[in-house]
């Protein structure tokens, strides 16, 4: 099978690069050709595929008429043109593709009846913003149903009227042009975003949740130690609640916080570090490479995922499940599909909750433990080789479709 892997940006900048690329090698592994549809960028991966680059789109110019291309670009859709045309693909796998790909690459491909999959990384097909937070970042769901004035109102894009603007326009042009609707298949990686979607309008039985895979062969259960510390790795960003975390941990006594990861937050982080005079015991590593997340993890006593935003499926939720250690984490968006209260990890609805369950797994080994077992039991479901099973049945039902049709 042929398969266009399309996505913005080709490089690995957040998760739904890291699935992009590893479900293309997962493809190529099991025998497939794969090409690849993106934007121009200097941090680009270069791959042994046929590859197809739109001109690179800058968000922040203030040309209207440019900043109009996040809406429709002509030049995309004929780019979009050519690679059908040469790559000639039995399934068009799509992610994230909205403003800087936009929604002209999608003509192109319905008018040749080839099926087209999208995997839902975030909640743009509901929000202008796409994390659902306002222009104050508080959960928001008021643009839900196409009600995207809202975004405008409340200044949610980087509190840019401007760009707010422009987002609501976007927002209601996919909703006219219906280019939710033309896609064939949408996947979630979690229940949470399927049903957010079916409230949204979206036809039910278009929608699979399939939780993202991981290779669970990169990543061992064996020889790990506690080092009594907890651990948040990602991005240092409001949203994603490092300030709770922060706060709860301040109100204890024991152990050690490390933060991995870069961004906005930092300085607020450090601030408030100092403030609590714990600065002995917490430490901002900054970002981190793959094989030290992995050893990180190994070495944790617990890893902390405390958005405040609804998380879909994040990786590194994945990564400790394969690594066999426990996870405490909000009760918001897919994480509470991952964690399983009581079982590989604590689920906390309050603040007073998250401190209460920090101060349990750092002084009960024995409990810890149990956790760790449960994560264990747990890691097989997320195999790249059951999400290959999964991914194929979708394929060949949309070709079969496609075929008799």
């Amino acid at each position: 099978m042929r398969i266009l892997m399309v996505n913005k940006f080709h490089y690995l900048k957040g998760g739904s690069e890291k699935y992009y690329f590893e479900l293309a090698e997962l493809l190529k592994n099991n025998g497939h050709e794969v090409a690849f549809f993106s934007m121009e960028n200097n941090k680009n991966i270069k791959t042994e595929c046929k590859e197809y680059f739109v001109p690179n789109i800058d968000l922040n110019s203030k040309n209207p008429f440019k900043a109009l291309n996040v809406i429709y670009s002509k030049t995309n859709r004929k780019i979009m043109d050519k690679a059908i045309e040469e790559f000639k693909p039995d399934i068009v796998h799509i992610n994230n593709f909205q403003r800087q790909l936009s929604a002209s690459i999608i003509k192109p491909i319905k008018s040749r009846n080839i099926p087209i999959v999208f995997t839902a990384h975030d909640m743009q097909a509901i929000c202008p913003n796409i994390v659902m937070l306002d222009g104050k970042l508080e959960l928001c769901e008021d643009c839900t149903g196409g009600k995207y004035v809202n975004c405008t109102k409340k200044k949610c894009i980087k509190n840019s009227k401007l760009k707010s603007i422009l987002g609501s326009i976007e927002g209601y042009y996919y909703r006219i042009k219906k280019i939710y609707k033309q896609l064939d298949c949408i996947i979630t990686p979690s229940y949470f975003y399927k049903d957010k979607l079916i409230k949204d309008g979206i036809d039910k039985n278009k929608i699979i949740a399939i939780h993202n895979c991981i290779d669970i062969d990169k990543y061992s259960v064996k020889q790990k130690s506690d080092g009594k510390y907890v651990l948040y790795i990602g991005r240092l960003s409001r949203e994603k609640g490092i300030i709770d975390l922060v706060e709860a941990f301040s109100n204890i006594d024991m152990g050690k916080l490390y933060i991995a990861g870069d961004g906005e937050e930092k300085e607020r982080i450090e601030r408030l570090v100092n403030e609590k005079n714990i600065s002995e015991r917490v430490e901002l590593v900054g970002f981190i490479a793959q094989d030290k997340v992995n050893e990180y993890i190994s070495n944790a006593t617990v890893v902390a995922l405390p958005s405040k935003w609804y998380e879909n499926c994040p990786y590194s939720a994945l990564e400790t499940i394969a690594i066999g250690k426990p996870i405490i984490g909000s009760d918001l968006g897919g994480i509470p599909e991952l964690v399983e209260h009581d079982v590989n990890g604590l689920i906390y609805k309050n603040q007073q909750e998250l401190e209460t369950y920090l101060k349990k797994v750092l002084e009960d080994k024995e409990y810890c433990e149990k956790l760790e077992r449960g994560a264990e039991r747990l890691r097989q479901q997320y195999s790249k080789e059951n999400y290959y099973e999964e991914i194929m049945k979708i394929y060949q039902n949309l070709v079969r479709e496609n075929c008799n049709g």
